[in-house]
């Protein structure tokens, strides 16, 4: 009898056939390797994928066409702009100008990759003053979406358009002087782009939010929203103050600083929110260069650094403001959406902005904000008026109430400067930022980095004897409530003071005046501290000596790879020398300079203002709640202690008479 060979049972399905010979299954036909690809020869690509490879720079979202119009519109010369959207911009986008409008035979040119009018030549783009420069937008979108141009200049008897691309044909048209760009079914031809889109009410908040960035740019043009067939938002040519107040809305409003400062090519302008106006979410800040909307990390840093003494927690503050400079100082063709910039001297930028800011802020103090009294005015024949307040205290009264509660600190604050770090005060001479875009010496007798002038930059910290009598901003007290609150009485009705805040602000002010008109004192280290070190950090040490020797700092390269930390500024001897280190670096080598050694030295007067400042529950005589109240008007920033608490709020008749319904 033959016996059979037992054999293994084939495999399941799918696991491919057995090879007994080899006692392994068989491969699938689905499992083999793929046969490489062949090497494709380079060649030069199509136009029409060429522009499609831009669009997926360019023309990121629905937004991005708006804003790309909007600037083109800007550039023509427009002072009236329509926005019409369909579906958030992905149906349909059709902004209509009054600009100066295409002439017919340029309107192919129009549609065509890096075909512009703006500029020529290597110079202008260095020295570039319009929104748009590159002439990529209308091809890249003409890539991706139906595209009609109809445009008419101001001799011309009526309007010409083109549709599709710069192969297109120029017919005649009807229309007004001006241009009109209609976008419908963006991504049409691009379906893997249009799946990443969101919902129609997202995509359409994003487009209106690029509409009012500019809108708030340009108060001088008209602008007009409209979606779904519906108007939506219209602002009229107006002031500056009013489109923030109209795109902002009235709680920064009511509740805002103007600023406008020039120094050398810098001019910064707008308005600033006081910390009562700050947000949970960085969506209340709109800062501009030349006009034009950024988000650089340079300018947020400088904005977010002078609102550092006065922001509470986590908070964010809202703004308003406007770069202006020289174009040649400014880099705008960095990004593909152009929303960040380079500067040439980032460090004099910086220091202007944070300075500029940081003055407007210190202005907060009661005797520059809040129902402040008016102040006593003269008569025609030059008599001053009499005093409004009958009840007023008499003057030596004010002195001595003045002196019985700053006994303690009788030295009056001084000017605001660093002689030995080489910072820059809140009351620095605006002429410094333009000696620091000059390499050469600046002339004798002209304004001076290292001294201020404080004739320059009145304080608005002034003495309360210089007041006229009876318009004392904060009043006179009254009383005090359980031992935490002083209820003072001015012309506007009542303030209430937190009187542990209030001087707890004004000893932190005390203290860094004490500190900042003193020499830098710098700790050696006996043994210095080593750490590994990138290229970068080492050629940062290697750049930037003297800034790091005038914040304090011995940093020495031991190798390519190794620093060496061998003096710090003795405030700071007892923190982490290689993480103090770490953050100074990053800091000069992002912004030309650090403010770590002033967060960190602020901190350290911070706790001890809060922990000297007068307690609650202890009881303060009638004097000595006046004199809380005279140098809370004469200290800057008074508004908010160290931490960003507020420290007095004010209420006034009416808002009393509504609580007992008197009038009604």
């Amino acid at each position: 009898m033959i016996l059979q060979a037992r054999t293994k049972p084939p495999p399941a399905c799918g696991a491919g056939r057995y090879n007994p010979a080899m006692n392994v299954p068989h491969s699938s036909p689905a499992s083999e390797p793929a046969a490489a690809p062949s090497p494709r020869p380079i060649q030069a690509l199509p136009d029409q994928l060429i522009s499609q490879i831009a669009a997926g720079e360019v023309i990121e979202r629905p937004s991005a066409v708006v804003k790309e119009l909007l600037e083109n519109a800007l550039d023509a010369g427009s002072t009236q702009i329509t926005v019409r959207l369909e579906q958030g911009g992905v149906k349909r986008i059709a902004i209509t100008d009054n600009g100066r409008g295409i002439p017919p035979e340029q309107l192919p040119l129009a549609l065509a990759r890096h075909a512009t009018s703006k500029i020529a030549s290597l110079t202008d783009l260095e020295n570039v003053s319009t929104l748009g420069f590159r002439g990529e937008a209308l091809a890249s979108i003409a890539s991706v979406a139906q595209l009609t141009v109809t445009s008419r200049t101001a001799d011309a008897p009526h309007a010409w358009e083109i549709t599709g691309s710069q192969f297109g044909t120029v017919a005649p048209a009807s229309g007004a002087q001006g241009t009109t760009i209609d976008v419908q079914d963006l991504y049409f031809n691009t379906p893997a782009r249009r799946k990443f889109l969101k919902s129609e009410q997202t995509e359409y908040g994003h487009c209106a939010e690029v509409v009012r960035r500019i809108a708030l740019a340009r108060p001088d043009v008209s602008f007009s929203l409209s979606h779904n067939g519906k108007t939506v938002d219209h602002w009229n040519v107006g002031e500056f103050a009013k489109r923030s107040a109209h795109i902002l809305g009235d709680d920064f409003a009511n509740a805002r600083l103007p600023l406008d400062e020039s120094a050398g090519p810098l001019r910064l302008h707008g308005f600033v929110g006081l910390p009562t106006a700050s947000k949970a979410r960085a969506d209340g800040q709109y800062f501009y260069v030349n006009g034009r909307f950024v988000r650089d990390k340079l300018l947020t840093h400088a904005v977010r650094a002078a609102y550092q003494d006065v922001l509470h927690g986590d908070r964010y503050p809202a703004y308003a403001l406007s770069l202006t400079l020289d174009p040649a100082l400014v880099d705008v063709n960095v990004h593909p959406s152009k929303i960040e910039v380079r500067f040439r001297d980032s460090r004099a930028v910086h220091q202007f902005v944070f300075h500029a800011v940081s003055r407007a802020l210190a202005q907060t103090s009661a005797v520059s904000f809040g129902n402040l009294p008016q102040q006593q005015s003269e008569s025609a024949e030059g008599a001053p008026a009499p005093a409004s307040s009958p009840n007023a205290p008499l003057p030596w009264m004010r002195e001595q109430t003045q002196q019985s509660f700053s006994a303690q600190f009788a030295e009056q604050p001084r000017p605001f400067s660093f002689a030995g770090n080489g910072g820059f005060g809140v009351r620095q001479d605006r002429a410094a930022y333009g000696n620091m875009f000059r390499s050469e010496p600046a002339a004798q007798g002209g304004a001076s980095t290292a001294g201020v002038n404080s004739a320059a930059f009145p304080s608005s910290a002034q003495p309360a004897a210089a007041l006229p009598e009876g318009d004392f901003p904060l009043g006179f007290a009254l009383a005090q409530l359980h031992g935490i609150y002083v209820l003072a009485q001015n012309k506007a009705g009542l303030v209430v003071v937190d009187m542990h805040a209030a001087h707890e602000r004004i000893l932190y002010e005390q203290l860094k005046t004490a500190l900042d008109g003193n020499e830098m004192f710098v700790q050696p280290l006996l043994i210095p501290v080593t750490f590994y070190a990138d290229p970068v950090e080492v050629g940062t040490v290697e750049e930037h000596q003297e800034t790091l020797s005038a914040l304090g700092f011995d940093i020495a390269v031991m190798s390519p790879t190794t620093l060496a930390v061998r003096a710090v500024p003795a405030l700071l001897k007892n923190a982490d020398a290689q993480t103090l280190a770490r953050d100074v670096l990053r800091d000069v080598r992002e912004y030309g300079g650090s403010r770590v050694l002033l967060e960190r030295r602020n901190e350290l007067l911070g706790t001890l203002a809060c922990h000297t400042a007068v307690r609650a529950n202890r009881s303060l005589t009638l004097p000595e709640m006046n004199a809380l109240l005279r140098q809370m008007e004469a200290t800057e920033r008074s508004d908010q202690c160290n931490h960003g608490r507020p420290t007095w709020t004010q209420m006034g008749l009416s808002d009393l008479d509504k609580l007992f319904l008197r009038g009604q």
